[in-house]
């Protein structure tokens, strides 16, 4: 009896240990993760930005966004090219680095329909150089480096021209190119260069016109080192940039209240001091 006892006691616990065994081994199924038991299913979103200042706020906002179940995952890029082309293929779910000028000329080349969501920032355009300390020291025939974006040539030219450098023909605003200027005192040459480019060539001109995001990675101070910059009052706000088919979605829109929300404005008017100015 003892020993028939015994064998039924060990078949019955080597029958618990398996059934305990199979319960750790078996994998929840992603298919109730967020149902039923209260847990939210986290959604990655990817957002691609210029390192600075774009991706620096993105990286803020980043714990706050965790906390509402977004897992937000940035993608540098130096260039102003490749952050529509993914966005557009979809391997991103936004960016963050253009003004709408630049969108709207990107739209129309590259036949694509991306969408602004909200502004966030201004980053005044400057001129910068290694030569000379103020702009009324430059001389005749002085080389001047431009970005080479249709939008960004434009907005570096109106500059220029509401400086008194040069005069551009009436009406052509931003859109303006170095064929359209009309007048030309100090007869002034002009070199056009990828904006990322633009604070490399320093050395090598008098003059560099440089967006912010560029000047501030070069470790130059905007609201010091620039001969002359953009007001407050500048049109070209940053913004948050989506498709069509996702910028009204729940984590979009998330995205958007908080890079809207007051701490980033306080974030930005802290770290920046003015280089970079909230557009909210």
């Amino acid at each position: 009896m003892k020993k028939w006892a015994v064998s039924i006691l060990s078949t019955v616990l080597a029958l618990s240990l398996a059934a305990c065994g199979s319960k750790t081994e078996t994998a929840p199924n992603p298919a109730n993760s967020g149902s039923g038991g209260g847990e939210q299913k986290e959604i990655t979103l990817k957002v691609g930005a210029s390192p600075v200042p774009h991706a620096e706020i993105l990286k803020f906002i980043q714990p706050k966004l965790k906390e509402q179940g977004i897992n937000l995952e940035i993608k540098e890029f130096t260039d102003y090219v490749q952050p529509n082309v993914q966005l557009n293929e979809q391997q991103l779910d936004a960016n963050f680095f253009q003004h709408i000028p630049y969108l709207e000329q990107f739209n129309k080349d590259q036949n694509m329909n991306l969408v602004p969501v909200v502004p966030v920032h201004i980053e005044p355009f400057g001129a910068y150089s290694k030569k000379i300390k103020k702009i009324d020291e430059l001389a005749n025939g002085a080389t001047i480096a431009l970005p080479n974006d249709p939008t960004n040539n434009g907005r570096a030219l109106a500059l220029l021209e509401k400086n008194g450098l040069i005069k551009l023909k009436d009406g052509v605003g931003i859109k303006g190119t170095v064929k359209d200027i009309v007048e030309n005192k100090k007869n002034l040459q002009f070199k056009e260069v990828e904006a990322a480019m633009l604070p490399r060539v320093l050395e090598e001109v008098d003059l560099a016109m440089i967006n912010t995001n560029y000047a501030l990675e070069a470790n130059l101070v905007p609201t010091k080192d620039a001969l002359i910059i953009e007001d407050k009052e500048s049109p070209y706000a940053n913004y948050l940039v989506a498709r069509p088919d996702n910028k009204d979605s729940e984590a979009i829109q998330k995205l958007a209240k908080e890079l809207n929300s007051p701490d980033v404005k306080k974030f930005i008017e802290d770290t920046y001091k003015g280089a970079v100015v909230p557009a909210f």
